[in-house]
């Protein structure tokens, strides 16, 4: 114990630099506290704020008269397959063929949309799964369609198939649009499934809701739930869910809360989101952000005053998002396609829900595809997956 008479006798010089010490010190602390939760804030914003699509691709060259491109590389711009590259200038996008040669930091592939020689496209571009942009390019009947939701109609596209008794209502994922889902189409309509692409609170396409921001599942279900029943009344008697990214995480809540459970006949899931909180651990390790940060971010959105003050609408209830622990309560089979190098949702919560349901779910694992882009890298064997597994089920229609 410090004598305090001794403390009473010390130098006032030595008294007054320890109480400037302390009190930079607790100031010093003060803003390390307050930068902390400011940037804990702010990366709860990020969260739940609908992303617009980025640039994360160097065009390099462009050779009309060889229809070819040249990008710089990265993990996504090296796959073998088909995709597709979000332009400015005079193409807004563009479809990619195959690899035609590659070297340490570029990689040249067959342009496999004509672009004259006249074109003049930014370099800044945006690398794609996607392949099919409108509709139209599927050279299939559809028609455009409302689906009546609580936050007001919601856009769809319907492309009918066989009977119309099976169908399966696709959820694109965050930041995207149902276009996403059109590379699925041609594979359901052979099988005479018919197919319902949806769109969601706050995707750009669907109403906003009043604070405009994601709750990463946790209300959008709500208005894939009004499509399910939109299925319904107009002669689906067996529907399959099938959730891409973010749009698995929906399919989940979907079959763990749907009102018309007793229609679902099963659920497929491409690239899906399992625990939000695996997620974003993983995403915030690689963009090295301190996992103090991430934590406190998370608590953030799981309070109702602090997930307002981060933009949310409401909290986000993370343990009901987490369909590892709710894995008791999952009553249709599941097929899981997630590639193990997916670079932006991790499979390990993938694996997870098939050890916790090992009666219920499958998986197809990839280790090479990334994330949503198992179509694409080959549609042979993902197409073969979805087809054995919806023939096992006897969920192919008659």
């Amino acid at each position: 114990m410090v004598d305090s008479r001794r403390a009473a006798m010390a130098p006032p010089a030595l008294q007054a630099g320890v109480r400037a010490a302390l009190v930079l010190l607790g100031g010093a602390l003060g803003l390390t506290v307050s930068a902390l939760a400011l940037t804990s804030l702010h990366l709860a914003r990020r969260v739940v704020t609908p992303a617009a699509r980025v640039p994360d691709t160097r065009i390099l060259s462009l050779d009309t008269s060889a229809q070819t491109i040249t990008l710089a590389r990265t993990p996504d711009t090296e796959l073998p397959g088909r995709y597709g590259l979000f332009t400015s200038g005079t193409e807004s996008y563009v479809k990619l063929g195959s690899v035609l040669a590659e070297d340490a930091t570029s990689v040249k592939r067959k342009l496999l949309t004509e672009i004259g020689p006249q074109a003049r496209i930014s370099a800044d571009a945006a690398f794609s799964g996607w392949y099919y942009d409108t509709p139209a390019e599927l050279h299939l009947p559809y028609t455009s369609e409302l689906i009546g939701s609580a936050v007001g109609p919601c856009p769809a596209w319907l492309f009918p198939a066989g009977t119309g008794e099976v169908w399966v209502i696709q959820i694109h994922g965050r930041g995207t649009t149902r276009a996403e889902c059109l590379r699925a189409v041609p594979l359901f309509h052979g099988l005479g499934i018919t197919s319902l692409l949806v769109s969601y609170r706050n995707d750009g396409e669907a109403p906003r809701s009043r604070a405009g921001t994601y709750s990463l599942g946790a209300t959008e279900w709500r208005d894939v739930d009004a499509a399910i029943g939109f299925a319904r009344r107009r002669g689906a008697k067996r529907i399959v869910l099938m959730g891409w990214s973010m749009g698995g995480a929906i399919a989940l809540q979907l079959e763990l809360n749907s009102a018309h459970r007793d229609v679902l006949a099963g659920v497929i899931l491409e690239s899906p989101v399992v625990d939000w909180r695996v997620v974003l651990g993983y995403q915030a390790r690689q963009q090295h952000i301190p996992t103090a940060v991430t934590g406190l971010a998370i608590g953030a959105l799981r309070t109702e005053w602090s997930a307002h003050m981060a933009g949310a609408g409401a909290a986000i209830p993370f343990d009901r998002l987490d369909v590892i622990a709710r894995a008791p309560e999952l009553r249709h089979p599941i097929l899981i396609l997630h590639s193990d190098d997916d670079g932006f949702v991790p499979s390990d919560a993938s694996h997870d829900l098939v050890v916790a349901r090992p009666d219920l779910v499958q998986m197809q694992v990839f280790d090479t595809a990334r994330h949503t882009k198992l179509w694409n890298y080959d549609q042979e064997r993902w197409s073969g997956s979805i087809r054995s597994w919806l023939e096992e089920r006897a969920l192919l229609p008659e």
